[in-house]
């Protein structure tokens, strides 16, 4: 309230229960009070804000290969060979209830193939859930929504897809003709709704390593554990690949039963490759395998020290060899980024 009683600014947020009012972000504070007289208003704290969100910006990119912060309180990251379809749903559902225990941040998870439907999927997981959106249940997902709750979809362009009889997303989709001979924007707009059009994760954090760990029932057949560690390798070698680093440091941790470890280390400056990544992590596991008699709960791999931060120069034993294998590796990682990470696997992967 200003000098001169006059109740001035407005809402930059609203919780879900003022929001049960009719209570909007934007609104002024006296349209709100109006609608909601014992309304409590308490003023921002841009400072906390701003710390919380670069703590959940650095926890996030602790867990997830390439991470981008879209807003203060809005990031995207991408999972692509990080995490299968399968285990999908608990990774999402670990994610957000680590994030509250240890931040206290209650969030919401969207998952989808595309940037836009995932933070379609975001708003209809609100408050504090996880909604999942694929090829089985796009339809029934996008369909129904009205034309006004898609990003990118305006005052004026809502006005326009009401004029043609176009009020939901599935009328939109069925009016591809219709909505892209209205130019450019309204075409790739079409393709966003549809699921085509997507933008690549373009990230700030410069990370100082990169790690994998999957727990799981306790296994005492070392084949069997030696088939996983080539599996994390497999998906560890796609994600370095996609933030185009190369390590110097490599770390392999094994947890067994009876809350006993191991681990073993190596620096190695060379061309970073996959055979070569897959061969190292076996001998790293080897290694650090030396409680053979108990059963493996854990197994984990990090790497770090990338040649950008630690300046080390790579070595020239080998480098004409390497070099054509790096050519063979990038080729596999432009497959699998095209048809998916399992498309080419190591045979004695199966």
């Amino acid at each position: 309230m200003d000098a001169d009683g006059k109740i001035r600014g407005i809402l930059t947020t609203s919780s879900y229960e003022a929001r049960s009012f009719g209570i909007k972000t934007a609104m002024t504070i006296r349209e709100a009070l109006q609608l909601c007289p014992h309304l409590i208003i308490k003023a921002p704290n841009m400072s906390l804000y701003q710390e919380l969100s670069h703590q959940l910006h650095e926890f996030l990119c602790e867990r997830i290969p390439l991470v981008e912060q879209a807003s203060i309180d809005e990031f995207y990251g991408d999972l692509t060979g990080w995490v299968s379809e399968e285990s999908l749903p608990a990774f999402l559902d670990a994610l957000r209830h680590e994030i509250k225990f240890k931040l206290k941040l209650p969030v919401s998870i969207g998952a989808a193939p595309t940037r836009y439907i995932a933070k379609l999927a975001t708003t209809y997981a609100k408050p504090f859930g996880c909604k999942i959106i694929d090829k089985y249940n796009f339809d029934t997902f996008v369909n129904p929504i009205q034309v006004e709750n898609f990003a990118g979809i305006g005052k004026s362009m809502r006005t326009r897809l009401h004029d043609v009889q176009i009020f939901t997303l599935g009328d939109l989709r069925k009016r591809r003709g219709t909505v892209e001979s209205w130019g450019p924007y309204a075409k790739d707009l079409y393709c966003r709704v549809n699921g085509e059009s997507d933008a690549p994760i373009v990230t700030t954090h410069r990370r100082k390593s990169i790690g994998i760990s999957r727990t799981f029932d306790p296994i005492f057949d070392r084949v069997e554990l030696k088939r996983r560690v080539r599996v994390l390798a497999r998906h560890l070698a796609f994600a370095i690949l996609k933030l185009d680093v190369i390590p110097t440091v490599f770390h392999l941790s094994i947890s067994y039963e009876l809350n006993q470890s191991s681990h073993k280390n190596i620096s190695l400056a060379e061309v970073f490759t996959e055979p070569k990544f897959n061969a190292l992590t076996q001998e790293l596991f080897l290694a650090a395998d030396t409680q053979r008699r108990l059963q493996v709960i854990r197994l984990s791999i990090n790497c770090s020290s990338f040649t950008r931060d630690s300046k080390k120069e790579l070595s020239l034993i080998g480098f004409a060899e390497d070099q054509e294998m790096r050519l063979l590796t990038e080729k596999t990682q432009e497959l699998r980024e095209k048809y998916g990470i399992d498309t080419l696997k190591w045979a004695s992967e199966m």
